[in-house]
């Protein structure tokens, strides 16, 4: 595993192969300087932004080299918080929640360029669940075999902070405990195994739909200058959830004795 990489059950197979080894070489140049990790977040913030004007523009090449970058800087914050020791709850929530305007950016402009204004809202909240069901999965997998998340060390309960922890709980707050919900609903009403239901196949089905592996698509598309094929591309991912979850819940039915 490189140096500072975050732990995970099952990995995001593009970062392992392409990202995750970029970003260690430039923690590597940017380990002895005084950068600190939120000064990359905010960054690689700035990148998506511009990113999303330059698809709004028709400017395909370049947006698609600066989300790929934006990914490896990504990467790049948290190995670099890691290996200093300097992983905060402030920088927890300012990535997450930065990463979701990101991505609402990336979204509009989509939207503007295609003029399929409709599609993009609906991709945009597949999109948007995916990466949800990425974290919850892993927090439910993580719980079944009796081991917590990673907890950031508490920080100064200063006024950035609490504003931050309050736009978390109001964007993200509904998507955790709904998927939560459901998960326990089903797994209790059913009966089902939960080391199946919550284990590492269940989770590669949506680590693998992750952030990175998106803006890879994206950037993909967007070579051959087909940003509305991304949007079909992110709502078809409805229908792979779903047939996904019957998957799940079928493995996970307990053999009659």
């Amino acid at each position: 595993m490189v140096p500072g990489a975050k732990a995970r059950p099952v990995q995001e197979f593009l970062n392992v192969l392409l990202y995750r080894p970029l970003a260690h070489l430039l923690v590597l140049l940017l380990y002895p300087t005084p950068l600190k990790p939120h000064h990359l977040v905010l960054f690689h913030t700035g990148l998506v932004l511009f990113a999303a004007w330059l698809l709004l523009e028709g400017k395909d090449l370049w947006a698609a080299l600066l989300l790929q970058l934006k990914t490896v800087l990504d990467n790049a914050d948290g190995q670099l918080a890691r290996l200093r020791k300097e992983v905060t709850e402030l920088g927890r929530y300012l990535d997450t929640e930065l990463d979701l305007l990101g991505n609402l950016a990336l979204f509009l402009a989509l939207g503007a360029r295609t003029g399929a204004w409709g599609m993009a809202l609906a991709a945009f909240l597949v999109f948007t669940l995916v990466q949800s069901y990425d974290f919850n999965l892993e927090r439910l997998y993580r719980e079944a075999r009796g081991f917590p998340l990673p907890q950031a060390p508490k920080d100064p309960n200063t006024p950035g902070l609490r504003l931050l922890r309050g736009v978390y709980r109001l964007l993200f707050g509904p998507q955790d405990r709904g998927i939560e919900a459901l998960e326990r609903f089903l797994q209790a009403r059913l009966g089902l195994s939960r080391e199946r239901f919550w284990d590492e196949a269940a989770l590669a089905g949506v680590v693998n739909l992750g952030l990175t592996t998106q803006l890879f698509f994206l950037g993909l598309f967007l070579l051959f200058h087909q940003p509305g094929a991304y949007l079909t591309f992110a709502l078809l991912q409805a229908l792979y959830l779903g047939l996904w979850y019957l998957w799940r819940i079928i493995r996970a039915i307990p053999s009659p004795r």
